[in-house]
This record gives structure tokens, sequence and C-alpha cells, in this order.
């Protein structure tokens, strides 16, 4: 397993704002899953804390420290070349 695919412990998370992989526990509310979140240091839209990547002024969702159980680099991507092939040729359907 690659070093940046791999579970780590959510104390060693980067508070920095950068946009993280997060696993959040299992509760009542129903099973683990995954989100995409980032830490805030707070502002006019919500306190200081851990909020979903989706978030926006007016609908934060913020998680308590003990909602979530460890955190994954964001995979890292890479631009594919650009196409190369016939100007003539369709790419997405007909062209009518």
């Amino acid at each position: 397993m690659d070093e940046q695919d791999r579970w780590r412990q959510m104390a060693s998370a980067p508070r920095d704002g950068s946009r993280i992989l997060v696993t959040i526990r299992a509760s009542e509310q129903g099973p683990a899953e995954v989100d995409l979140a980032y830490w805030s240091h707070g502002d006019q839209f919500g306190a200081e804390g851990w909020r979903a990547s989706d978030s926006s002024p007016g609908h934060i969702i913020e998680y308590a420290e003990p909602e979530l159980k460890c955190w994954m680099p964001m995979p890292s991507a890479t631009m594919p070349s650009p196409w190369e092939g016939d100007e003539d040729e369709e790419l997405d359907g007909s062209g009518i």
C-alpha cells in the first residue's frame, strides 16, 4: 500500500485548511462513511473545527472530534495528455 493511501490517526490531521478524506464513525444515524473535510479556524458562519468540504454559508456541516475516526490525504491526480485525434473525428455523439 502506498504511503499516501493509508488511514492515519486524527491527531495527525493537517489543520491548515487543506482538504482531506475522513472516516466518520458509525452511529445511530447510520454506518461509517467517508467524507471530504477540512479544518476551519472559524469565521462568521461557524466555530473552529472540522467541516465538510461541501459546506456553504448558512448550511455548514460540522464534525465533532469524536465523530471522526481517521484521515487520509487526498489522492494525487495528474492531468491527462490532450486529445491528439483527427479534428473530424467525433468525440461524443453524432454532432448533429
